[in-house]
């Protein structure tokens, strides 16, 4: 089996739970490097992966085919164009960029190298997600006329990243770390809007970064897609509610690959890993083709992240496609920006033509 030699660009939490596991229990991924500015923490799972000090460094010294910079959003721009020039394909953890423009510029440079750049949105591989997305391809809910996409939290106190928390910095807050998920899936669902209206703020206060969204997408369709997040949820509301012209189907939030991952699980190769759900996590309510009301509730199957290395692994040896392409990608910082404007401004923000 080919090898895919890959250098990862911090052993924080992104590193250690999604990416270095996989990395290593796929057969066709070697880690073969690690950066780590003060610690070797890899070296007790991974100890034949090379500590580099910086991405720098790696980057001049080590044999690597494919670079992960999973390091804050801020840097995302300067590592992944330095990996590029490099001559290395790159998997750039989300949000892709602090900008659209940004984004714009490393697809056009990877177009350029002929290499490939992917982008990690790894919740794609959901099982709540998933169940989703095939409740709404098989057409029995009809047209799609209103959906809902939720992640909230309670989470009242600040956390110590200062590149989340800190207004000041581009890039910072949940618009741009959760809200890459939603809008992500909203796109994948549904395509891209006409246009939008926004509530982005910090419910944490003033002087840290935004914790609270509520985006309204509009389509041409007449289709409207609500995507929410908060710090401020004790109780969970359903994480996922499409309501079409024959019936709704909600959804929790039950994928637990980060907890799992977390607290030490490792993944399995070639097979489903996570444990299963002991009880249902949605509800169908539909009318069926003889007009007759169908209730249900539903049990969505495993999700895995594997299969986003997997796919990865397909395109650089069969040509298979690309998981989540930067260029697929840039849609989603264009609706993260125009979100902030139209917070910022109160009014509709069009969304124009790709």
């Amino acid at each position: 089996m080919k090898q895919i030699k890959v250098g990862l660009c911090a052993f924080g939490m992104s590193g250690k739970v999604f990416h270095a596991p996989f990395i290593k229990e796929h057969p066709g991924f070697s880690l073969t490097a690690v950066v780590e500015r003060n610690r070797e923490e890899s070296k007790e799972k991974y100890p034949d992966a090379v500590i580099y000090r910086s991405v720098d460094e790696m980057l001049e010294n080590a044999d690597v085919d494919l670079v992960v910079v999973n390091t804050p959003v801020q840097t995302h721009f300067d590592y992944v164009k330095a990996s590029l020039e490099a001559g290395k394909n790159v998997i750039v953890e989300k949000p892709f960029t602090v900008s659209t423009a940004e984004a714009e510029e490393l697809v056009r440079l990877a177009a350029e190298k002929n290499l490939f750049l992917s982008v990690y949105q790894n919740r794609r591989f959901d099982r709540d997600y998933l169940q989703v997305q095939k409740v709404i391809k098989s057409g029995k809910l009809g047209e799609i006329k209103e959906t809902e996409i939720r992640f909230d939290r309670y989470r009242t106190e600040p956390s110590a990243k200062a590149h989340k928390e800190n207004r000041d910095l581009p890039g910072s807050g949940a618009l741009h770390d959760l809200g890459s998920h939603l809008i992500d899936q909203a796109t994948q669902l549904f395509g891209f809007p006409e246009k939008l209206f926004a509530d982005v703020f910090s419910m944490k206060g003033e002087v840290f970064a935004n914790d609270y969204f509520e985006i309204l997408l509009y389509y041409k369709t007449g289709l409207r897609v609500r995507l929410k997040s908060s710090v401020f949820t004790k109780e969970a509301h359903y994480a996922y509610a499409v309501h079409g012209s024959k019936g709704s189907f909600l959804q929790e939030r039950t994928d637990d690959q980060e907890n799992q991952l977390a607290a030490g699980s490792a993944p399995v190769y070639g097979a489903d890993w996570v444990k299963p759900l002991t009880n249902n996590d949605g509800i169908l309510h539909y009318l069926n083709e003889n007009s007759e009301e169908e209730r249900s509730l539903t049990h969505s199957e495993p999700g895995n992240y594997m299969n986003y290395y997997q796919a990865v692994y397909d395109h650089v040896t069969d040509g298979g496609p690309l998981p989540s392409p930067g260029s697929e990608i840039i849609v989603n910082m264009m609706i993260i920006e125009a979100a902030i404007e139209s917070a910022e401004t109160g009014a509709f923000v069009r969304l124009g033509q790709l």
